[in-house]
């Protein structure tokens, strides 16, 4: 006979709370608001009318998402919301500049696919042997029970990355100016760029206390996958601790594939730049109140905050410094954002077309899908010209070899 699913813990306190209203929706800066859909823009209005709300923001990559949309920044006043955080706790970008000729790419294409393929892991796929990796030693894995039993697991899909618009690639970096973060010369680099998150781990973490937060924080139907903690209460603690750890394990993830590639290539990076999206920070707003500031699908572009935002796999990413913009809550876009679901994506565009633009752009694709087509992405331009108020581009990032989810074949 199989045993009953343990309900999760609920706080008395909640117990014979009635169902909280909604407020008075609060105004809030949309970048970029004709690129932006209709369902988005009224996922961010209902977050304006939770009653912890102080303030918020929507960049130009926004798109649809459970709760908070993706490219949504919101302020909330003592609370976090785990959908608000997302799915993919910590989910970052990372970039590793070597002194590698560029012409290394034409001329070696074969031997990179392969380093691609030797060196990572997408989906299900795991290494034989993880690489030991201090994060596995942090203490919130001993803090609850939850946390212990996702050690395993943790420690199983160490140094890989997910599935979906995560990717692993070689690309060119080109400065046009000598910028005094790097002091490095004007001209193009060899890089390699990732974008991978916390895992099954970040998702089980998402899944758990997304389903505690609606047991004891009742909210009307549209605004159910809102639901918060109060960072006073046990389960709200939990869930932040639950945050670090997944975002400190993306990282160590990030770190194991740069590790692997430097060691492949048998180089040192001459810079590393890292930052995430997805997650929560304490931060003080420019009146001085303290609040918890949610970028689910946002870059951190706190004045002279080094960040890097992807564009597709054919159009550039780019380096970028944050100016400090208050109406943002010092955040920018995390990527272009997807201009077609996965599902319209797959249906409407056709393969063909998807090749033609790769070999327009001199791009190689191990694996991915039609549903991550550089043409179900918005012009990052555009983006970035949405942007120029929130971020100073530095250099970009031309991808040229890809890798992603899926089979290990050639495009």
């Amino acid at each position: 006979m199989s045993k009953k699913k343990k309900r999760p813990r609920r706080n008395k306190e909640w117990d014979v709370a009635p169902e909280i209203n909604l407020c008075k929706g609060k105004p809030y800066k949309i970048f970029g608001s004709t690129e932006i859909d209709e369902g988005s823009i009224k996922q961010m209005d209902t977050a304006m009318r939770l009653p912890i709300s102080v303030k918020g923001a929507l960049m130009p990559d926004a798109h649809l998402g459970y709760g908070l949309p993706i490219g949504g920044v919101l302020a909330v006043d003592n609370g976090i919301i785990p959908y608000g955080v997302g799915m993919d706790i910590g989910c970052r970008m990372c970039l590793s500049v070597y002194d590698i000729p560029v012409s290394y790419l034409t001329n070696n294409r074969s031997v990179l696919k392969q380093l691609l393929i030797d060196n990572t892991r997408f989906g299900h796929a795991e290494f034989a042997k993880p690489v030991d990796d201090a994060v596995m030693e942090r203490k919130e894995f001993n803090e609850t029970e939850f946390l212990r039993s996702l050690k395993s697991l943790a420690y199983s899909q160490l140094g890989t990355s997910g599935s979906g618009n995560h990717f692993v690639e070689f690309g060119i970096i080109e400065f046009k100016t000598k910028d005094p973060e790097f002091n490095l010369p004007p001209g193009r680099y060899f890089g390699l760029l990732s974008h991978s998150g916390s895992r099954r781990m970040g998702a089980l973490i998402a899944q758990h206390y997304t389903a505690l937060a609606m047991e004891i924080c009742k909210l009307p139907k549209e605004a159910r996958h809102l639901a918060w903690f109060s960072l006073n209460s046990a389960e709200g603690q939990e869930y932040w601790q639950a945050m670090e750890l997944a975002g400190a394990y993306s990282s160590a993830n990030h770190h194991q594939i740069h590790r692997r590639f430097s060691k492949s290539l048998n180089e040192k990076a001459i810079f590393m730049v890292e930052n995430h999206h997805n997650f929560a920070w304490k931060e003080k707003l420019i009146n001085g109140k303290e609040v918890i500031i949610h970028r689910k699908g946002a870059t951190p572009a706190a004045k002279n905050i080094i960040g890097m935002i992807p564009g597709s796999m054919t159009l550039p990413g780019f380096l970028v410094r944050g100016k400090g913009n208050d109406d943002s809550m010092n955040s920018a876009s995390h990527g272009a954002g997807r201009l077609l679901s996965r599902k319209k994506a797959i249906i409407t565009l056709l393969k063909r077309d998807m090749k033609k633009e790769l070999d327009k752009y001199g791009v190689s694709l191990i694996g991915g899908g039609l549903d991550e087509a550089p043409m179900a992405y918005k012009d990052i331009h555009q983006v970035m010209k949405y942007q120029e108020d929130l971020v100073e581009i530095i250099a970009s990032f031309q991808p040229k070899i890809v890798r992603m989810d899926g089979p290990e074949k050639f495009i």
